[in-house]
């Protein structure tokens, strides 16, 4: 996979070609020293074998001085040899005494075991989520991606995005299933002895808390009914981890079942009862299900009529979920910007929520959260001023594709495509960032700036939904991107 990555790159790639790193080559001549493969030396570090990869390729730079540290620390190497200091490094103190350390050492198993059975998680993510949509009813399925979606959630065609209407449910939405129930303790760690973490984002806070990881409120999907013509969904107010304490956790439960183990990735309901325990995916009473919204951002020439769009690669070390896989960009949860109730009805439109993650990962800007406690002026802002012009002349439309679940988590994804004609585009995104919050923006080897992004080709659509590490939610709408690209691409 290393080999074909060739055709991609990314301007955080090349600027870390230009700086001095010891890394790679000490772990290159500690692997060469004591017989390791990268897989031996990952396990030794808690790290992912493809992180470890990247690194020794010169794709990843570690400037994390805690991360650096325990790479010293784990390899017994002189601090010196990854260019630290010596006095950083300190000697870890043992409690004494034989009960105490024996209680402390079966706590630090369960937790040391849930982080390798994590990052074996977000290593096989694309093939755990094949596995896991053979769990489901093949009528189910959207195209070939690991994606379910139920009939009346997909148009037959592009939707415009403003033909669809959101209504609001007042008042608490009961849940059957939540991530804390006695099926959840087999991927729930010990924090103490004999007591396990209640919720599996407590864990993930404890010990694997990503750069990005708030538990803000979110927009809780209750129905959907979406045709070509138009649409409605309704929504109620929840919270981002009432979503992660179901989804991360059934994702885990499958990772670790003996079914996924060996070349032969397989699921097996009899292995699984907390993903069971929810029973028909689409039941949106039973669960929490908060929708991000994914959107592929094409860049039309009109001249040619023909497109790019941006990929994003997401960063193992700065996101909880759909970690180490391409995404497209933008990509965020629908929620208000804030937790005041004035913000939860000025934020309820899925095109305001799209504009602020266009601001936040392509342009790099501070996430525009309302912490200064005055809700966001949407019309005196530049860029959605800017972006509302556009639309109203036809140089920029969004459509909605549809909504799905990824079989692996069941998490829900409003699809969605942006054409931005090339003038438009240049003029305000041309000044993108190589690197986000959550991860880089990615470009086609040759080119010269990541935003010119990857040629909207079915070659190009082809590679990425079949060979490269692609989230389910990109793929399908990549796949359907294309097969109504003429609907999209034309101009009016």
């Amino acid at each position: 996979m290393q080999a074909e990555q060739s055709w991609l790159s990314s301007k955080a790639a090349a600027e870390f070609e230009l700086n001095t790193d010891l890394l790679p080559e000490v772990l290159k001549e500690y692997r060469s020293a004591h017989g390791l493969n990268q897989a031996d030396l990952a396990q030794i570090l808690s790290l992912d074998q493809s992180y470890v990869s990247k690194i020794e390729n010169g794709q990843r730079q570690v400037r994390d001085l805690e991360v650096l540290l325990r790479i010293a620390t784990q390899l017994d190497l002189p601090p010196g040899r990854l260019g630290l200091a010596g006095h950083l490094l300190r000697p870890v103190s043992t409690p004494a005494g034989s009960a105490l350390v024996g209680q402390v050492d079966t706590v630090q198993l369960s937790q040391t075991a849930w982080k390798r059975a994590r990052r074996d998680l977000n290593r096989r993510r694309g093939e755990l989520a094949r596995a896991a949509a053979e769990l489901y009813r093949p009528e189910s399925r959207i195209g070939d991606a690991p994606f379910l979606a139920r009939r009346d959630w997909i148009p037959s065609g592009p939707l415009k995005l403003d033909d669809i209407e959101l209504e609001w449910s007042e008042g608490p939405a009961p849940l059957t299933v939540t991530g804390a129930e006695p099926e959840a303790d087999p991927v729930l760690p010990m924090r103490a002895p004999g007591r396990r973490f209640d919720r599996y984002t407590a864990a993930i806070r404890y010990l694997d808390p990503p750069a990005l990881f708030e538990n803000r409120s979110s927009y809780r999907l209750l129905d959907a009914k979406l045709t070509a013509d138009g649409g409605k969904m309704r929504f109620a107010l929840a919270t981002y981890f009432d979503k992660l304490d179901l989804s991360e956790a059934i994702a885990h439960e499958l990772s670790v079942s003996t079914s996924a183990q060996g070349n032969e990735i397989r699921a097996d309901w009899a292995e699984l009862p907390l993903r069971s325990l929810i029973g028909d995916p689409f039941d949106l009473r039973r669960r929490a299900l908060m929708p991000a919204i994914e959107t592929l951002t094409l860049r039309r020439d009109r001249a040619t009529g023909n497109a790019t769009f941006l990929l994003h690669w997401r960063d193992p070390e700065k996101v909880a979920t759909a970690a180490g896989i391409y995404g497209l960009i933008p990509a965020g949860e629908f929620q208000p910007s804030t937790i005041a109730s004035r913000d939860r009805q000025n934020d309820f439109d899925l095109w305001r929520n799209m504009v602020r993650e266009y601001s936040e990962e392509i342009l790099g800007e501070p996430e525009r959260d309302g912490s200064q406690a005055e809700p966001l002026d949407y019309d005196a802002w530049p860029l959605y001023r800017d972006l509302e012009k556009a639309k109203e002349d036809g140089s920029v439309t969004p459509y909605c594709l549809g909504v799905g679940l990824d079989t692996l988590t069941l998490t829900a994804t409003i699809l969605t495509v942006v054409v931005i004609d090339d003038h438009v585009f240049d003029t305000l995104f041309g000044a993108a960032v190589a690197v986000n919050a959550e991860g880089s923006l990615v470009a086609a080897a040759e080119s010269s700036s990541v935003t010119d992004g990857l040629p909207f080709t079915e070659e190009t659509v082809r590679r990425l939904t079949t060979r490269e590490p692609m989230a389910s939610p990109g793929a399908c709408i990549l796949g359907r991107a294309w097969k109504f690209r003429e609907q999209l691409l034309r101009a009016d």
